[in-house]
C-alpha cells in the first residue's frame, strides 16, 4: 500500500521532467532557426553589398602569386651570398629604420597601457566609485582605441611634423584605448573577497586597488601587454606610410616604385622580428607567471 503512491510520485515527477525537457528542446529549436536564419540573412547581405564575386576572387588569385613570386628574387646556391646581398643592397638603412619603430612601438606601448591602465581602474564597473567616472572613462577609451591609429598619424603629422614623434603619439592613443578596455574587463573578473578584507580593515581606495586588484590581475595585464607590443611594431610600420617614420616609409617606398624584391626583403625582416618578438615574450611571460615553458 505504502508503495503505490511513492510510484505514482516518482511517474508524475519524470512526467514533469519530460515535459520540460520538450519544452526546452522545442526552445532551443526554435533560438537556432531564428539565429540560423539572421546568420545568413546578414551574410547574403554582405555579399550582395560588397558585390563579393567569387568568380573575382578566382581570377585574381594568379596576379596576387605573380606578385609574391617578384618579392622573391632569384636565389641560386652556388652564388648564395653574392646574391642575398644584392637582395639586401639596404640592409644598413633598412635595420635603421626597423629599430626606429621598434623603439616607436616600444615606447608607445610602455605609454599607453600606463595610461590605459590607470583609466581601467575606473572604467570597470565593480572598482568605479560612481556612475558618471565610470560612464567618462568607458567613453574616453571608446574614443581612443576607435578611431584607427593611421586617421591619428595624420592627425599627428599634421600637427607636429613629420617624424617618429607623430607615429609614438598615434600608436600610444590607440593602445590606451585597447588597453584600457581589456584591462577594464579584466578587472571586472576579479575576486571581491581581498578587496573586502582590505575595505574591512581600513584600507582605502588605493589600497584596494594596489593589494586587492593587481595581484589578480597582473599576469593578464603582462600578456596583453605583450601582445600589444607585438601588435603596436606592425602599427609602427603601417604609420610610416604617412609620414610617421620607421621601416613603413621605406615599404611605402619601395611599393610605390614597384621594387618588389626591396618590399619582399622589407616584409621578410618585419616578420623575423615579429617572430623574435613572440619568442621572447613567450619566455619571459612563462618566466614572471611562474610556468615552465614547453622546452622544459
Amino acid at each position: 500500500m505504502t508503495g503505490a503512491p511513492s510510484r505514482a510520485g516518482t511517474g508524475g515527477v519524470a512526467a514533469r521532467f519530460e515535459a520540460q525537457y520538450a519544452q526546452y528542446r522545442r526552445q532551443k529549436r526554435i533560438y537556432a532557426a531564428t539565429f540560423g536564419t539572421i546568420f545568413v540573412a546578414c551574410l547574403i547581405a554582405s555579399i550582395v553589398t560588397t558585390k563579393f564575386s567569387l568568380w573575382t576572387l578566382l581570377d585574381g588569385v594568379p596576379r596576387a602569386t605573380e606578385f609574391l613570386a617578384r618579392m622573391l628574387p632569384p636565389l641560386h646556391w652556388n652564388s648564395f651570398s653574392e646574391d642575398f646581398s644584392a637582395w639586401y643592397w639596404n640592409a644598413g638603412d633598412w635595420f635603421h629604420s626597423l629599430l626606429n619603430t621598434l623603439l616607436m612601438a616600444y615606447l608607445a606601448t610602455i605609454l599607453g597601457t600606463l595610461i590605459g591602465g590607470a583609466i581601467s581602474f575606473f572604467a570597470a564597473r565593480n572598482l568605479a566609485q560612481n556612475f558618471a567616472v565610470y560612464w567618462i572613462a568607458r567613453r574616453i577609451l571608446e574614443i581612443a582605441r576607435t578611431v584607427p591609429d593611421i586617421v591619428w598619424a595624420l592627425l599627428f603629422v599634421f600637427a607636429f611634423g613629420i617624424g617618429p614623434v607623430a607615429g609614438i603619439l598615434a600608436i600610444t592613443v590607440h593602445t590606451l584605448g585597447a588597453q584600457g578596455k581589456l584591462f577594464a574587463e579584466v578587472n571586472e573578473n576579479i575576486s571581491p573577497l581581498p578587496i573586502d578584507g582590505l575595505r574591512s580593515a581600513g584600507g582605502n581606495w588605493f589600497h584596494e586597488m594596489r593589494f586587492g586588484v593587481l595581484p589578480q590581475v597582473l599576469p593578464n595585464y603582462l600578456s596583453y601587454t605583450f601582445w600589444r607590443f607585438e601588435l603596436n611594431v606592425r602599427s609602427a610600420t603601417i604609420v610610416g606610410f604617412v609620414g610617421a617614420g620607421g621601416i613603413g616609409h621605406d615599404l611605402f617606398t619601395a611599393v610605390q616604385l614597384l621594387y618588389f624584391a626591396d618590399v619582399g626583403a622589407i616584409l621578410l625582416m618585419i616578420v623575423a622580428t615579429i617572430m623574435a618578438i613572440d619568442m621572447l615574450s613567450e619566455k619571459i611571460r612563462h618566466g614572471v607567471i611562474g610556468k615552465a615553458s614547453f622546452s622544459h
